[in-house]
């Protein structure tokens, strides 16, 4: 699981730029990929409190960033949904948000309102269902340094439209 994960992000995130802050957290070994195979409310709370916890207690220079890989139950995007919008519920209650974000990915992202085949999707599809845990402080430096940040996901989509279907979809065969 982290291997193939590891392979999407040097291919598709870094390999195409898709996200320009991956590269030096990624080439510096900072990113920890935590594997969940729980399917209770109970354990899937209990592991990403965990793993909160553990991002924010540690430094930033061991720990910049942590991917939760879900290894089952998740399957379908809006279970994964149901599960994303849980995990910030949670952060809000323990009043973090101002500490960590959350980024989703999954194997069939979709964005709403957009055309079931568009490319744009394939920016936020993953080998498995994942949640980024991002520290606050660390995006809004690096995005002090971006001229247009919004401009970076306009950039995305025209990058895979650039390579097309078949390319996009070779780097990311769990996507099609």
């Amino acid at each position: 699981m982290v291997k193939n994960t590891r392979r999407w992000l040097e291919h598709m995130v870094v390999g195409l730029n898709l996200c320009p802050f991956s590269s030096s957290v990624i080439s510096r070994d900072q990113v920890h990929y935590a594997i969940c195979d729980a399917t209770t409310d109970a354990h899937l709370k209990r592991f990403f409190l965990t793993e909160l916890q553990r991002l924010l207690v540690t430094n930033e220079n061991d720990i910049a960033t942590s991917l939760l890989m879900f290894t089952q139950g998740l399957e379908e995007f809006d279970d994964y949904l149901d599960l994303l919008d849980w995990f910030q519920q949670l952060l809000e209650q323990a009043e973090l948000t101002e500490d960590v974000q959350l980024a989703s990915f999954h194997p069939q992202y979709r964005f709403d309102g957009v055309a079931p085949d568009d490319l744009s999707h394939f920016t936020n599809r993953s080998p498995y269902p994942t949640i980024h845990l991002l520290r606050q402080d660390q995006m809004t430096k690096t995005l002090a340094h971006v001229a247009d940040p919004e401009k970076i996901y306009l950039d995305n989509i025209e990058t895979l439209n650039k390579l097309g279907r078949r390319q996009v979809e070779a780097l990311c065969p769990w996507g099609k």
